[in-house]
């Protein structure tokens, strides 16, 4: 069954991305919840006419992604965490005081859209996340976890 997507969507695709799912997942969960509508060969048109017209805001929005994707790659984010005497931390690092270290720095980014590379980060050290801005565009974070309150 092909449908047309309203909203991003993980491992699945992007907005405004025609993709095929099981009838299934697309009848009972996808289409009631609002996230997507049946792609009949009129919507399709829609969809396409609706692509066209707002090419221009979305090349603005890709530009100014990639600007802050080329910041993001050249930094180095400091995250500070309780830790005890071995480097160990008290709870872990996750995605969530990353983007609030990202934000300190003076780039906005949704928690939802970073992924940290490997497990929980539980001791201090150097690391990397990706992090998705835009449909086409991804930054590299390095971050270090060091110790503080």
């Amino acid at each position: 069954m092909k449908i047309i997507l309203k909203e991003n969507i993980e491992h699945l695709g992007f907005k405004d991305e025609v993709v095929n799912v099981k009838n299934g997942f697309g009848r009972n969960y996808l289409i009631p919840k609002g996230m997507a509508n049946l792609a009949t060969t009129s919507a399709i048109k829609v969809l396409e006419e609706n692509l066209r017209q707002s090419a221009v805001k979305n090349k603005k929005l890709k530009d100014e992604a990639q600007q802050t994707a080329d910041a993001l790659n050249e930094l180095v984010i400091k995250v500070t965490a309780k830790a005890g005497a071995q480097g160990k931390i008290f709870g872990s690092v996750n995605t969530i005081q990353l983007a609030d270290a990202i934000e300190k720095v003076g780039h906005k980014i949704n928690r939802k859209y970073i992924k940290i590379k490997g497990d929980a980060i539980k001791t201090l050290g150097s690391y990397e996340a990706s992090a998705r801005l835009h449909k086409d565009v991804s930054a590299t974070i390095k971050f270090e976890v060091v110790a503080g309150k």
